[in-house]
Parts: C-alpha cells; sequence; structure tokens
C-alpha cells in the first residue's frame, strides 16, 4: 500500500522509522470462578506464544522483511510475550550473529518467552488477560508494536494484525520519526502519503466499528480509536447459551459490555463512582 509516487533517488540508506503500536481488547462476560478461570485458560491456549510468533512471522513475511532473531515467553498463571528482530533485506550468513537464530531453531527452544530481532526493526506483542473485581466483566488486551526502518512499512500488516485476534476496541498509533536525505541532500521527514490510519484498514472492517481519528500531521504522528458498533451476546457469553438467560438478564450483561467497552474506548472512567 504504502510507496513513493515517484521513487526518490537517495543518498545512503532510508533510515526513517515508522512505528506502528496498538492495543486490541476482546471482552466478555464471565460470572462464576469458574467461568472466569475457563476464559483464562482459553485466552492463555489461544493466544500462547508459538501461535503469536506465527502471527508475527506472517506479519515479517508481509511487510518484506526477514527474521534475523525470536525469542517468547509464556507467563504463568496467565498472558505470552514476543519479540522478533527482523531485517529490511536478507543478510549474508557471514553478517549474521552467531546469537541469532532466525527463526529457524522456535521448535527446539525450551524457553517460553520468545523475542525477535530485525536489523534496526522488531516486532512485539505482549498479552494481558484479567477480570474486572465487580461486574463479572472480563477482559483480554494485546499490545502490539512494529517498528521498521527503510522503505518496508508496518501499515501494510494492519488489516491481518486486526484479523488476527478478536477485536472490541482497537486504539492505533502510527508515527514517522527521522528524516532521510535525497541524492542532493535536501531532507525528507515522510516518503509516503497518509491523512489517516484508516485508509489502511479494509472497508468492510471499518462498516463493522465506529472510528475516530486524532492526527498531528505537523509531526506525522496519526492516531486512530474503533468501537465495535453491534454486540451479539452470545459471542460475548462464556459457556452459556443466550436463551438460558431471561430478556432482563441479557439487557443487563448487555449494558455491562457496551459500558466497560466505551470506557476503555474513551480512556477514561464514565460510569464508576
Amino acid at each position: 500500500m504504502l510507496g513513493l509516487e515517484k521513487k526518490l533517488a537517495l543518498y545512503g540508506f532510508n533510515n526513517l522509522t515508522k512505528s506502528l503500536s496498538f492495543n486490541i481488547y476482546d471482552v466478555c462476560y464471565a460470572k462464576s470462578e469458574r467461568e472466569q478461570k475457563d476464559y483464562i485458560e482459553y485466552i492463555d491456549e489461544q493466544y500462547n506464544s508459538e501461535r503469536l510468533t506465527n502471527i508475527l512471522c506472517k506479519v515479517t513475511e508481509m511487510i518484506g522483511a526477514h527474521v534475523l532473531n525470536i525469542s517468547k515467553q509464556d507467563y504463568d498463571p496467565q498472558g505470552a510475550s514476543v519479540n522478533i528482530l527482523i531485517a529490511e533485506g536478507a543478510l549474508l550468513p557471514d553478517d549474521i550473529d552467531p546469537s541469532c537464530n532466525q527463526g529457524k531453531t522456535i521448535q527446539c527452544l525450551q524457553n517460553e518467552t520468545i523475542h525477535a530481532h530485525l536489523d534496526k526493526s522488531h516486532v512485539t506483542v505482549h498479552t494481558f488477560p484479567e477480570h474486572h473485581p465487580g461486574n463479572a466483566i472480563s477482559t483480554f488486551r494485546v499490545d502490539i508494536d512494529v517498528s521498521t526502518c527503510g522503505e518496508i512499512s508496518p501499515l501494510n500488516a494492519l488489516d491481518f494484525l486486526i484479523d488476527s485476534f478478536e477485536s472490541d476496541i482497537i486504539t492505533i498509533d502510527y508515527r514517522v520519526r527521522g528524516f532521510t536525505r535525497d541524492i542532493e541532500g535536501k531532507k525528507f521527514y515522510i516518503d509516503h502519503n497518509i491523512t489517516s490510519i484508516q485508509d489502511y484498514v479494509d472497508d468492510k472492517t471499518l462498516t463493522k466499528y465506529d472510528a475516530i481519528d486524532v492526527n498531528v500531521y505537523q509531526s506525522n504522528t496519526f492516531h486512530t480509536k474503533m468501537l465495535i458498533k453491534e454486540i451479539d451476546l452470545q459471542n460475548y457469553l462464556f459457556n452459556k447459551d443466550v436463551y438460558e438467560l431471561p430478556p432482563k438478564k441479557r439487557l443487563e450483561i448487555t449494558n455491562k459490555l457496551r459500558r466497560e467497552m466505551i470506557e476503555i474506548f474513551s480512556g477514561m472512567n464514565i460510569y464508576d463512582k
């Protein structure tokens, strides 16, 4: 998606740093201690470090980078982290640090944590399952950072990352830092046109969300927040059929879910007193 309408002839390496950071939240209603425990176990199984590693390796492939090193960790009692160091172009074997596994020894690693490195670039993910102590709402948060240096762009993987997780609320930050020079020495602080992060989200995905932008164009900083529009209650009940609940209870739970989502989306406590 990204690229120059007219490719610049650069003096040296394109050292613009493009950073994409975002949080994805999945919200669930789990009232009993058993349901809460089962939800955490489900999340830890669905999004363990092995699956997260596969997702990030796919991201690396999509943005045209090459894995140098991977580290990962599953945590007790819950959560996981993966970090991948990547390179914009393929490196010769003699140029790669011997300590880098290049993602080739993932199956042999006994560590519960994965970290992957890119040349001047990296992809990381951390997960945070948790419970609200008073209203039976459980929340699963994923923090993802994709930082690249050069022509490759993390925005090319945005749709894939959103689709890889169950996303009720999404907050996204994108910033281009530094500058690169053309052959005459003129500085360029960005090498592609962008007006909104939403331009890089599929239209079908956008129809499911309410989205707002807060952009600072002068500093090449872009921010988008997205909130799911419709709540199909069955998708938010854990190990329970929606028709087991009377209509009044369904409405009560739906309101609790919506309030939690609105507060997370707004970044402030609105309903708690």
